[in-house]
């Protein structure tokens, strides 16, 4: 599904990703391991076209990130849900508005906001919280949220970039137990964090990076 063809991304005079060949299967749980700094992040936003590489190319289902126009681009990206460890909920709108918001960007109709949505909330488990705001909610259940409004548009593609980095141990582990149903229902997921021993328990492939370059991959 997902190839890192010989990628390198610049900055200035620092090498960020150096060389990287990767290849992720469909409906894979991929973690990507390694400390701040070290390139995890930035893998992610060449796969969303966020970014774009100085050298080398990512391909999704045999096309070339970098190559799409902005149409193909928009349309792409509706398949690829991302979780960040910030959660980016609006403050001022309730849990169901939250995911609501997302669809209606994307031009769905009421009927469908209002069928998809309960659905979501409890794929996520979060049913009966609906119209409590973020401040109302622990820090779990807030990305519980977060990942609600990633699937919305049922992306086949799943990027969680270090979503366990604000949360205590038990939250942690709930956020992972999710992915992992994500996963086993179909989705494609690539988890970025720092926490190796964390990823270890899940029993998944694990990717390790250090200053730009994949040093271990084992599955």
């Amino acid at each position: 599904m997902i190839i890192f063809d010989h990628l390198s991304k610049k900055v200035r005079n620092t090498m960020i990703l150096d060389d990287i060949n990767l290849t992720i299967r469909g409906q894979e749980f991929v973690c990507i391991v390694g400390e701040s700094g070290a390139g995890k992040s930035t893998m992610l936003k060449l796969i969303t076209g966020e970014d774009f590489a100085t050298s080398g190319s990512v391909s999704v289902d045999d096309i070339v990130v970098d190559k799409m126009n902005r149409r193909t681009l928009q349309l792409y990206r509706r398949k690829c849900g991302v979780v960040f460890q910030d959660y980016k909920l609006l403050k001022r709108k309730r849990v169901y508005e939250n995911i609501a918001f997302a669809m209606e960007a994307c031009g769905y109709k009421n009927a469908v906001i209002k069928h998809r949505v309960p659905k979501i909330l409890k794929l996520v488990g979060l049913e009966g919280k609906e119209k409590r705001y973020p401040y109302q909610l622990s820090g779990g259940e807030q990305q519980r949220v977060s990942m609600a409004r990633a699937l919305i548009h049922k992306p086949k593609l799943l990027l969680a970039d270090e979503p366990t980095g604000n949360l205590d141990k038990q939250n942690a582990i709930e956020i992972m137990d999710l992915l992992l149903k994500i996963n086993e229902l179909g989705t494609t997921v690539i988890l970025t964090t720092h926490n190796l021993d964390m990823v270890k328990t899940i029993k998944k492939r694990i990717v390790t990076i250090t200053k730009g370059k994949i040093i271990t991959d084992q599955s």
